[in-house]
């Protein structure tokens, strides 16, 4: 199908104004990056500078404030705050620049991060021996099912490891409603009766040994500064081989010059991408790295239509000069690039628009460089190679 038809554009001619723009996108991008520079000129994420990742849920729409100030920054450091999924939801991520879990195992992490939400939103809760049911896993839980035995099991002449056995399913069985159907948090212990096999008497006598906190601490990450420099090495590393093999290929498929051309464009894409994220100050996590390779795919993948589309125009138009070409290959192919590169746009512009904080990166990076990668295979990539061509022949000549 076709959307455009007997396009006559003159790319080849125009080059000189699309160099333009290019130099003021990235004029822009380093003047981002440069008033920025305080900080490194990019918002890296956790997984590159180091820090705690805490993912939160409430079972009331919880205060920023409230969450900042239980968070102490004496203790946490700089703190970056973020709701995400539906309001009704109440998730909350929370990015913390201390890494709590250094000398620290995982439950002692928890237990401390635990402490400082309770003061301010569970306060009456705070010395109790009770066992918050949100904030627990399955071996608490079956453990307190064993000791109190709420089913009067051993009256009923079962085995100990009968009676082991069906409270660890049951544990387990709670543990899964609460995390799959409650989003990992509960309102009360009355809503378990619609766990199956959780009879009345088995919540009545889980109540005195359990409550059911207002927060649930659903998980948390730390990851170190070492951890964290040895993951931007993986990152550059994979985007340079990625480089690498993509010049090969263009090189062995068409003519060095070609591939050239597409990496000169390639560069040009992640370098305009990666300026906004520096003028925006959007922050770059590992999501964003696994954007920018997609979009290293998807930018090549429409330079090399152009190309081959150019290899089969010279066959026949072996008189007419290699900026002819070029223009007819780029104009026959240019339905067919705004048919894909559209429709893709607005699957990662949904993204954007309506995915939340968490896929704000990752959306926005395949936006912007969906609109500048389409924009390199037509305006940068091309011209650079016909550019080769001249330079080559007034060389000849000389």
């Amino acid at each position: 199908m076709e959307i455009l038809r007997n396009v006559s554009v003159d790319w080849i001619g125009k080059k000189w104004y699309f160099f333009g723009l290019t130099w003021v996108l990235f004029g822009l991008g380093v003047i981002g990056f440069l008033y920025h520079r305080s900080t490194g000129g990019f918002a890296m994420g956790i997984d590159f500078r180091g820090g705690t990742v805490v993912n939160l849920k409430f079972n009331q729409t919880p205060s920023v404030d409230q969450i900042r100030k239980a968070l102490k920054p004496e203790t946490v450091g700089s703190t970056i705050i973020q709701r995400f999924g539906r309001p009704a939801e109440n998730a909350v991520i929370v990015r913390m620049e201390t890494v709590l879990q250094k000398g620290r195992n995982v439950d002692e992490t928890r237990k401390t991060l635990e402490l400082m939400l309770r003061q301010t939103f569970d306060p009456e809760h705070l010395k109790t021996t009770l066992i918050d049911f949100n904030n627990v896993g399955i071996p608490t839980v079956a453990k307190a099912l064993l000791d109190t035995d709420p089913e009067k099991l051993a009256g009923r002449g079962k085995s100990a490891e009968d009676i082991q056995r069906y409270y660890q399913e049951l544990a387990a069985a709670l543990i899964g409603y609460r995390d799959k159907t409650g989003g990992g948090i509960v309102s009360s212990l009355d809503v378990l009766k619609n766990v199956e096999g959780a009879t009345p008497a088995l919540i009545e006598g889980m109540r005195p040994n359990f409550f059911t906190g207002p927060f649930a601490l659903v998980g948390n990450r730390s990851v170190g500064a070492v951890v964290g420099s040895d993951l931007r090495n993986r990152a550059a590393l994979a985007v340079g081989l990625s480089f690498l093999g993509m010049l090969v290929y263009i090189g062995f498929r068409f003519k060095p010059i070609y591939g050239v051309g597409a990496i000169i464009a390639l560069f040009h894409d992640i370098a305009i991408t990666l300026g906004l994220f520096a003028l925006t100050q959007k922050e770059i996590t590992l999501t964003v790295i696994a954007a920018l390779l997609t979009l290293t795919g998807y930018s090549v993948n429409d330079t090399i239509v152009v190309f081959d589309r150019v290899r089969e125009n010279l066959r026949t138009m072996r008189k007419d000069s290699l900026g002819t070409v070029l223009n007819l290959s780029i104009n026959q192919t240019l339905s067919r690039t705004i048919m894909t590169s559209g429709m893709t746009f607005l699957s990662v512009f949904a993204l954007l628009v309506f995915g939340g904080e968490v896929l704000s990166g990752f959306s926005f990076a395949l936006t912007v460089g969906i609109i500048i990668g389409t924009y390199s295979s037509i305006a940068i990539a091309s011209p650079i190679v016909e550019w080769w061509y001249r330079f080559a022949e007034r060389k000849a000549k000389r």
